[in-house]
């Protein structure tokens, strides 16, 4: 007869404390920007670095009867693209894992949209980058036809605050280089919008025909302002660059401010994309993402991994406009 080792009515042994939902949390994300914001290289298939060439503008002058003109050389030059960010990720499933553990299809599946996006990520931030710090002079206001194309949130002294403002100003620097009024936009830090949500008299800017209407959510919806504000479409993102170094940058004769910038302060751009000949910032890949998997048969697993190359570079500085502003301050 068989002992039987325990307490008869009792389901002690059947109580396990510790359960797992079906459930995977995983990684709340935000919204990323569109990828026809710059101009995708399509003739780099080998080597570093491409040479495009550019065009200068024409100088014209007076002629006199009878009088030869001056013969100029056309005016030309170049701008350079290099591929040098080779970024990606590698992960790993043991056999033990697959063997004893639960769910681990829809882990690895994850795993690999989660790669997926990390790149995404970086490649909004290698753009933003080289849009707010790679294609301008630090420290100086750029100008172009006479108006500054980077300077410091016009709000009070010391605060670094974006203005209505600063998108007039915005709006009359590209006037003034020529840009298309179509394909205008404007990336701005959340902040920016917590600015514009803050606005205790939303009648200053009605005059603005397409800023009509109670905004009683907000501005932005899905990192995309839902009014256009004086001829931008503005956007937001978490992914633009922000100060290593101060800047100090004075565009007082212009009706702006004379402010340094500080170390963590926020570049906000705009641009205009209405066409590849218009968009500042060319991009070009050597390797899209690409996900590929393995056996390791020596260490009993499956290996797994996500990588791409490709890199940023300026075509064109008048389209390119940046204002700083603070990270906090709104």
């Amino acid at each position: 007869m068989s002992q039987f080792d325990g307490t008869y009515g009792s389901e002690t042994v059947f109580r396990e404390a510790q359960q797992y939902s079906q459930f995977i949390i995983t990684n709340l994300h935000d919204g990323l920007l569109p990828d026809q914001f710059t101009r995708d290289v399509g003739d780099f298939g080998t080597g570093d670095t491409l040479n495009i060439k550019t065009l200068g503008s024409v100088t014209l002058q007076d002629v006199t009867e009878n009088v030869p003109m001056a013969f100029n050389p056309i005016s030309t030059g170049s701008v350079t693209l290099t591929v040098d960010d080779y970024i990606g990720n590698a992960w790993y499933i043991t056999d033990e894992m697959r063997r004893d553990g639960a769910q681990v299809e829809a882990l690895s599946a994850g795993q690999a949209m989660e790669s997926t996006r990390a790149l995404q990520e970086r490649f909004e931030t290698l753009f933003l980058a080289e849009a707010g710090t790679g294609s301008q002079t630090a420290a100086n206001l750029n100008l172009v036809n006479g108006r500054p194309h980077r300077w410091v949130g016009s709000a009070a002294s010391n605060t670094h605050v974006m203005t209505m403002e600063d998108i007039v100003a915005a709006k009359f620097a590209f006037d003034k280089a020529g840009v298309p009024q179509n394909g205008r936009i404007m990336i701005v830090d959340p902040v920016v919008e917590a600015t514009l949500n803050s606005l205790s008299n939303i009648i200053q800017v009605s005059n603005n025909p397409m800023f009509e209407g109670i905004v009683n959510e907000g501005f932005a919806q899905n990192h995309k302002f839902v009014k256009n504000i004086f001829g931008f479409d503005i956007w937001t993102s978490n992914y633009l660059p922000v100060l290593t170094a101060t800047e100090a940058i004075d565009a007082s004769g212009y009706g702006l401010t004379s402010e340094t910038a500080a170390v963590g302060d926020v570049v906000n751009t705009a641009m205009c994309i209405a066409d590849d000949n218009c968009r500042p910032i060319m991009r070009a890949w050597r390797q899209t993402p690409s996900t590929e998997g393995w056996r390791d048969p020596e260490h009993r697993r499956d290996a797994f991994q996500t990588s791409t190359k490709l890199g940023f570079g300026a075509q064109r500085i008048d389209t390119l406009l940046n204002i700083v502003t603070s990270a906090s301050n709104y």
